[in-house]
């Protein structure tokens, strides 16, 4: 196959999707698909098997969910546009909004669009034990939830009415001791409430696939949520982990230039389309590779744009790369392709999903209407 190329591999998804499914069936919690973290819907008729939905964060994604999955869809934005309001709404299960003014504003004129429409409240527990700060919801002066002392008078006296529900999301990539002491903050600010709703949604962050997870101390806590707020329907909705180690990135060498250290330019780009290596940042693991200086031969792996700092990272390996090589990134699946773009004219990677069968079909190419199209 030409590179670059993204490549899914279904086997490595429906694992996921069955660890997930387990935790449905012994707790009774519906768990949605976060559309912001994975959006391949060539792949929705396997999702949607085992998942109950998906989270939107706007109209386009909510559009996404309604024509691809078919399954309980759930909106969220930090602030809404009356224009998509109606759209959002008609199509919509849930529709959650971050402040009281968005509410005051736009929850009956929602509610007069769909009657069946639950409305809900983002709320700030102001705890949180992100790593990062840039990705940190409870961060201070975050734009992200309503906190208690935010929480007016026109919203307390919507619980239950025509408020239904509460959702927060306090949570990044982390594991389920971080839930317990979330919940411990969330109930001391906002437990008042949850014996008048309908339902709680613990947002996502919840790295349940990735190995070490602690499955048991989820399930335990969920258990006792519910058995302490027995009218709440309780969701988690992850992103990373539907994803999680279920493909890769393939990238080729193109060129290798020596300016103190060897430097391997690829056919593929960190800022275009492995952001995160560069804002978060994280280390995007090459199969075969080792840190600098553990294998025989060390290169700087750096993508093929006019921005100096469009590197991967220095990675050593058994022999030394050349010209035409493939390198594959591991665990390249979520939140690559929902961020990736055609900066400097980089081509996107093809997208191809290596199916339960075993064949693999490539169900996208990009080209230079794709890069032309997205102007004017």
């Amino acid at each position: 196959m030409k590179t670059p190329y993204w490549l899914l591999e279904e086997n490595l998804l429906e694992k996921n999707l069955k660890t997930l499914a387990h935790i449905k069936e012994k707790t009774g919690v519906k768990i949605l698909l976060a559309l912001k973290g994975y959006a391949l819907w060539q792949s929705f008729n396997l999702v949607s098997k085992y998942l109950d939905g998906c989270c939107a964060s706007g109209l386009h994604e909510a559009k996404l969910s309604h024509e691809k999955f078919k399954k309980e869809l759930h909106t969220y934005s930090p602030a809404f546009k009356e224009e998509d309001i109606e759209e959002i709404a008609t199509i919509s299960n849930h529709l959650v909004f971050n402040s009281s003014s968005q509410f005051k504003r736009f929850g009956a004129l929602a509610k007069s669009f769909n009657p069946d429409l639950s409305l809900g409240i983002r709320v700030n527990p102001e705890y949180s034990e992100a790593p990062v700060e840039l990705y940190n919801p409870c961060g201070l002066y975050s734009r992200l939830g309503t906190t208690i002392v935010n929480f007016d008078r026109l919203l307390k006296s919507e619980i239950g009415k025509s408020i239904e529900g509460l959702h927060f999301h306090a949570l990044c990539e982390q594991d389920s001791l971080a839930l317990e002491k979330v919940l411990e903050a969330f109930e001391e600010k906002f437990g008042e409430f949850l014996p008048k709703l309908k339902w709680v949604n613990f947002g996502g962050g919840h790295h349940i696939t990735k190995k070490g997870y602690n499955i048991e101390k989820l399930i335990e806590l969920l258990k006792n949520f519910q058995a302490k707020y027995p009218n709440l329907q309780l969701y988690l909705e992850p992103g990373e982990a539907v994803g999680w180690e279920t493909g890769t990135l393939v990238a080729s060498v193109l060129d290798i230039v020596d300016n103190g250290m060897k430097i391997a330019i690829l056919d593929t780009s960190a800022e275009a389309q492995m952001p995160d290596t560069i804002i978060m940042p994280y280390r995007a693991d090459i199969r075969g590779s080792g840190e600098a200086g553990e294998k025989p031969y060390t290169y700087r792996i750096a993508g093929n744009t006019c921005l100096a700092g469009d590197v991967m990272g220095d990675y050593s390996f058994d022999k030394p790369l050349e010209i035409g090589d493939k390198l594959i990134f591991e665990d390249q699946m979520h939140y690559t392709m929902v961020k990736a773009t055609t900066f400097n004219g980089v081509p996107l990677p093809s997208i191809a999903i290596k199916r339960l069968d075993g064949s693999v079909e490539v169900v996208k190419e990009f080209g230079y209407k794709d890069f032309r199209d997205r102007l004017s």
